[in-house]
């Protein structure tokens, strides 16, 4: 059966996947790709893909999608890893309530205590109808970023 996407790399593309392959700088999921797009492509060794699923453990649908990427979305995109388009999980709390919170963490701790807790931060931002209910895990993690 004819492949519907048939990979023909450039002089210019075969050297950048065999630079991936020799450096071993990339991830090893790279350079897994940029060998199976090596081995696929119809001007060079031309392997079949349970050949290349068989020469780097995976499976053929693997081998498949990487040719239709490349055909479709381009070189780079067959390469690099697909981002999501949004994360797994939606955000517990928006920037403005990150901002409150982040801010009261900045101000002065209750009476009684000579530093905020995460507990206390956490029933604080209810107690102020910052949020309607918030985890210590939730304040740690806005309180953790860096980015």
């Amino acid at each position: 059966m004819a492949k519907k996407y048939v990979v023909r790399l450039t002089h210019e593309e075969r050297e950048i996947l065999a630079g991936v392959r020799s450096t071993h700088v990339a991830t090893s999921e790279k350079a897994r790709r940029a060998f199976m797009l090596l081995m696929a492509d119809a001007d060079g060794p031309g392997w079949t893909d349970a050949k290349i699923a068989e020469a780097i453990a995976c499976r053929v649908q693997t081998v498949e999608k990487v040719r239709k990427r490349f055909v479709l979305e381009g070189f780079e995109a067959s390469l690099d890893r697909k981002q999501r388009a949004e994360p797994p999980r939606p955000k517990l709390l928006s920037g403005e309530q990150e901002a409150e919170i982040i801010a009261l963490r900045l101000g002065k701790p209750p009476a009684g205590f000579a530093n905020w807790t995460l507990r206390l931060l956490a029933d604080k931002a209810v107690e102020l109808e910052i949020v309607e209910s918030v985890g210590r895990e939730t304040v740690r993690r806005t309180l953790k970023k860096t980015a």
